[in-house]
């Protein structure tokens, strides 16, 4: 099953370097998840450690796991109403996060973007697209939520628009480690929760969540869908239609040492349903957006030799893979106890 495939080219597999704050710890009922970082830019990393007595668990992949190779809008039999009940949610929230903000696009001849750079290219037709992105934050921003929360779409809606990589901590109901550790953290359960290690700043409602990015990482503008008050949280439950139930119950797995790296965009179906089962197994993970316009799209399409989405990378087994029905299995079949 795929997203969206535009480009191929054979470059080199440099890995991710993506610094990320310590969160506050605490004891908590079972093991306490940390991230920590390294001093070092050029060679930073994040890990999830528990604090425990019992060894670090070792995973790697699957037997005689090969990743697939990715194809263009495909869809794998039996997965088509999972690929139209996600889409519902486009409809109900007008597109919200497909775009980053300041998005702009034109068509220019072929031959105007080489083979190695991004465009949307389909049958002749070459369009070249672009935003206007606001300061970027040093360290991934940190946010526990959970798929199935609709006040928690609208903050990931805004997390497209501003083209920010987020390192999410999912809290699904019934799981053993962020859901307390908001509580521990903040004095009570609710979602979403943000931690920005860039400025200390921490705060529980979306539409203060939404705010605070826009105005500390954008040019202080929220798109109108995210303003409606009432009407925006309904219109966000609305999305969620299609895949009732998903992304919202815990699944018991192994919490792995490092986060994945996740990449994705809000308003993509194929992307939803890989998220909804990243939530489920509670397996943390840096999103790194790349929605329309977004200038990782070109950084895709060169550390993989093309771009589509959804991609994941896997520091605990080497596994780099497109396809969503593929993803979903893989990290079943490694991660689910």
């Amino acid at each position: 099953m795929a997203g969206i495939l535009v480009n191929t080219i054979l470059p080199p597999h440099p890995p991710i370097h993506l610094p990320v704050s310590s969160s506050r710890s605490r004891s908590i009922r079972r093991a306490l998840v940390m991230v920590k970082a390294s001093s070092e830019p050029s060679d930073s990393s994040a890990s999830v450690s528990t604090k425990s007595s019992e060894p670090v668990a070792v995973f790697t992949a699957p037997p005689n796991f090969k990743p697939p190779q990715p194809q263009r809008f495909a869809v794998k039999p039996g997965k088509l109403f999972d690929i139209l009940g996600a889409s519902i949610g486009l409809l109900f929230r007008f597109g919200t996060g497909v775009f980053v903000s300041g998005y702009s696009a034109s068509f220019v001849s072929e031959d105007e973007v080489p083979p190695d750079q991004y465009a949307f290219r389909l049958g002749g037709i070459t369009l070249k697209e672009s935003s206007k992105l606001g300061p970027r934050p040093e360290k991934p921003i940190e946010i526990y939520e959970f798929e199935g929360c609709p006040f928690c779409r609208k903050v990931r809606e805004m997390v497209g628009v501003l083209d920010l990589d987020i390192l999410y901590y999912p809290c699904p109901r019934g799981s053993p480690n962020f859901r307390p550790k908001v509580n521990q953290m903040g004095g009570k359960q609710q979602f979403p929760y943000m931690v920005d290690p860039n400025t200390g700043v921490s705060m529980y409602e979306s539409d203060g969540i939404i705010k605070y990015l826009s105005e500390k990482y954008g040019d202080g503008t929220v798109p109108l869908s995210l303003t409606l008050g009432p009407l925006t949280a309904i219109t966000a439950g609305f999305a969620m239609i299609g895949r009732m139930g998903k992304g919202n119950m815990y699944t018991p797995a192994k919490l792995p040492p490092k986060p994945l790296v996740f990449w994705a965009y809000e308003g993509s179906p194929f992307c939803k349903i890989v998220r909804e089962v990243l939530v489920e197994l509670e397996l943390p993970h840096i999103q790194r957006s790349c929605a329309r316009g977004s200038p990782k799209r070109h950084e895709l399409l060169q550390k993989a030799g093309h771009f589509q989405v959804p991609y994941l990378e896997d520091p605990n087994t080497g596994v780099n893979m497109f396809e969503s029905a593929e993803i979903i299995e893989y990290l079943k079949q490694t991660y689910a106890a």
